[in-house]
C-alpha cells in the first residue's frame, strides 16, 4: 500500500514540473516575441535605441537641458503617452497642462501602473529631455492586458515620457499660463505679485471696497485650461465672505468694485493646491475664472 502510494506521489509531482516547465517555457517565448517584434520595428524605422538588462529598449529623443543628468533623488515634472507599437492606437495621454511630478526614484507609475521603466530612462536625460520606450507586455500591461485604458493582452507598448525643464511646479505652471495666454490669443492679461494673471474687463463702481471681510454676490465660471468647466453659478444668488473663497481670488478681487468683471488665470497653489477640492478633484491644477461682481456689503 505504501509503495502504491508513493509512486502515486511521484507520478502526481513529475506532472506537476512538467507543467511548471511548459509554463516557464511558454512565458519566455513571449520575451523572445515581444523582443523581436521590437527589434524588426527598431530596425525598420532606423530608430538607436539602447536595451536595458531587464527587456525594453529606449531612445533618447532628445536629452534635456544643459544642466546635469538626472539622478533618483532630483524632483521631476513630466507627462506619458502610451500607444500600441504594432498600429499606432493611442491607449492614453496626458493632456499637455497636467503635471505629473515625483522624484525620479519614485517615477514609475502610469494609471496606477507600476512600469519601472519610465524612471530608469529619466536617468538618461536632464531636465526638459524626451525619452521614447519600447516596452515588452511582460513589462507593461501584461497577459491581462488593462481594460482601464483599454490595452488588450500581450499588447508591446510604445511609450513616450517628457520632462519639463523646470524644477519647481510654480516655475512650471507660470510658463503653461503664458502659453496659454499667447495661444488663446488673451489680451490684456497682468500679473499680479502673487504669480496670478488677471484682466479686468470692468473695474466696477460705487464706495464699497473689497476686502477679506466683504460679503460678496457674484456670478462665476470655472473652467481648466483645458477648457473643461468644473463649476458655475449664474443667476446672482451665490453670496459668500472673500475670506472663504480661494487664495487666488482674495489676491485679485480687491481690485473690484460693485459690477466689476474679471478673468484669472490661478496657479494651484492659490486655487485648490496638492489636495484639490472637496470633491477631491482639481489637485495640481491650474484654473481659469470669470467673476462678475454683484454686489458688495462690508
Amino acid at each position: 500500500m505504501l509503495r502504491k502510494i508513493t509512486a502515486a506521489y511521484t507520478l502526481a509531482l513529475m506532472s506537476l514540473i512538467v507543467v511548471l516547465g511548459s509554463c516557464k517555457k511558454e512565458y519566455d517565448s513571449i520575451e523572445a516575441i515581444d523582443d523581436t517584434v521590437i527589434q524588426k520595428y527598431i530596425k525598420a524605422n532606423n530608430i538607436t535605441a539602447t536595451k536595458d538588462t531587464t527587456g525594453f529598449y529606449y531612445q533618447v529623443v532628445s536629452q534635456g537641458d544643459t544642466g546635469e543628468f538626472f539622478k533618483t533623488t532630483d524632483s521631476v515634472f513630466y507627462h506619458v503617452a502610451v500607444k500600441s507599437l504594432a498600429n499606432g492606437t493611442v491607449y492614453y495621454t496626458d493632456p499637455a497642462t497636467n503635471i505629473l511630478a515625483n522624484y525620479v526614484g519614485y517615477a514609475s507609475q502610469l494609471v496606477t501602473v507600476n512600469i519601472p521603466a519610465i524612471r530608469t530612462s529619466m536617468l538618461a536625460l536632464k531636465p526638459g529631455g524626451v525619452a521614447r520606450i519600447f516596452l515588452p507586455s511582460y513589462l507593461a500591461f501584461g497577459r491581462n492586458g488593462f481594460a482601464n485604458i483599454n490595452v488588450p493582452p500581450n499588447e508591446v507598448i510604445d511609450l513616450v515620457v517628457t520632462t519639463w525643464p523646470e524644477r519647481t511646479r510654480p516655475t512650471v505652471e507660470d510658463r503653461l499660463i503664458r502659453e496659454f495666454i499667447a495661444s488663446k490669443n488673451i489680451t490684456g492679461m497682468v500679473k499680479h505679485p502673487s504669480g496670478v494673471y488677471y484682466a479686468i474687463s470692468a473695474p466696477g463702481a460705487g464706495d464699497q471696497t473689497i476686502n477679506l471681510r466683504s460679503s460678496l454676490t457674484y456670478n462665476f465660471t470655472g473652467k481648466t485650461l483645458e477648457g473643461v468647466t468644473f463649476d458655475t453659478s449664474t443667476d446672482g444668488k451665490l453670496v459668500s465672505s472673500l475670506s472663504t473663497l480661494i487664495k487666488g481670488w482674495q489676491e485679485v478681487l480687491p481690485l473690484l468694485k460693485k459690477g466689476g468683471k474679471v478673468r484669472m488665470l490661478i496657479p494651484s497653489a492659490l486655487a485648490y493646491g496638492e489636495r484639490g477640492s472637496n470633491s477631491g478633484t482639481l489637485a495640481n491644477t491650474v484654473l481659469d475664472f470669470e467673476v462678475e461682481i454683484l454686489d458688495v456689503a462690508n
